[in-house]
């Protein structure tokens, strides 16, 4: 069996509002193993983020417990929990969140000196993993001399620097064009398919279906869990660029 990366039991998220309490998670009790690529899915207000903020250790359940690599959050301080994020948990955000007048490298290795490695080191691993998303030959370029897709991919590089246990990924093709997308989507598969464990939030079902398992949240609570055969970027890729060619042809 394999190892257990993230556990909820019984996990709940209350919210006062006015007069209101709203239950934003309702009960979800769900285990993703090392490996996993699993895409939370639901309309607006399903509950998909607040679970993915509670699994990422950005925000307290009001009930329920959390697991992350056999380790209990739940009574974590805040101090506590931002030192279990930098260690097993890399973050991909829709709009990238690059410091703009900074380099690629310098980017990436960010995560690196808040743990206190040495520079030396960080600057080898921070551009190991640039080579590794395709960026290699783009180390010095900051964010504004860079494409939407290759933003993407430092951040991508970001999150991968300190081998984390569990890539959260939120929307990360929201704000790119669909081959752009693709090329996001196959490089999140290739990291997949090297043993990675990913959580990729859409609300996008053609995104969904590149991972291997959906979770669909609806009203706060978790309606469906089903494992499918998942897409192939790579070949959806490939058809969309054919199908330009015979465009500009013709």
């Amino acid at each position: 069996m394999s190892h257990t990366v993230v556990e909820t039991k019984a996990l709940e998220k209350h919210y006062q509002m006015g007069g209101q309490h709203l239950r934003a998670l309702k009960d979800i009790s769900i285990r993703i193993a090392q490996g996993d690529f699993v895409a939370v899915m639901g309309p607006s207000g399903s509950g998909k983020s607040t679970f993915m903020n509670m699994i990422g250790c950005l925000d307290a359940p009001s009930r329920g417990q959390i697991l992350l690599q056999g380790e209990a959050l739940t009574q974590l301080s805040a101090a506590a929990l931002a030192k279990v994020r930098n260690k097993y948990i890399g973050f991909v955000f829709q709009q990238f969140n690059l410091l703009p007048r900074t380099s690629a490298l310098d980017n990436v290795l960010l995560p690196l000196l808040y743990n206190n490695t040495p520079r030396d080191e960080a600057r080898a691993r921070a551009q190991a993993c640039l080579q590794l998303v395709g960026l290699g030959d783009r180390l010095d370029h900051q964010p504004s001399q860079l494409s939407g897709g290759q933003q993407q991919r430092v951040a991508i590089a970001r999150a991968l620097v300190n081998d984390p246990a569990l890539i959260l990924a939120d929307e990360p093709t929201g704000a790119l064009d669909t081959e752009t997308g693709l090329e996001v989507m196959q490089l999140l598969q290739q990291l997949h398919q090297q043993g990675k464990t990913i959580v990729l939030v859409t609300h996008e079902s053609d995104i969904a279906a590149f991972a291997s398992r959906q979770l669909l949240f609806k009203d706060g609570s978790l309606i469906s869990d089903r494992s499918s055969i998942p897409h192939s970027a790579s070949a959806e890729l490939a058809l969309l660029r054919q199908q330009r060619m015979k465009e500009v042809a013709v």
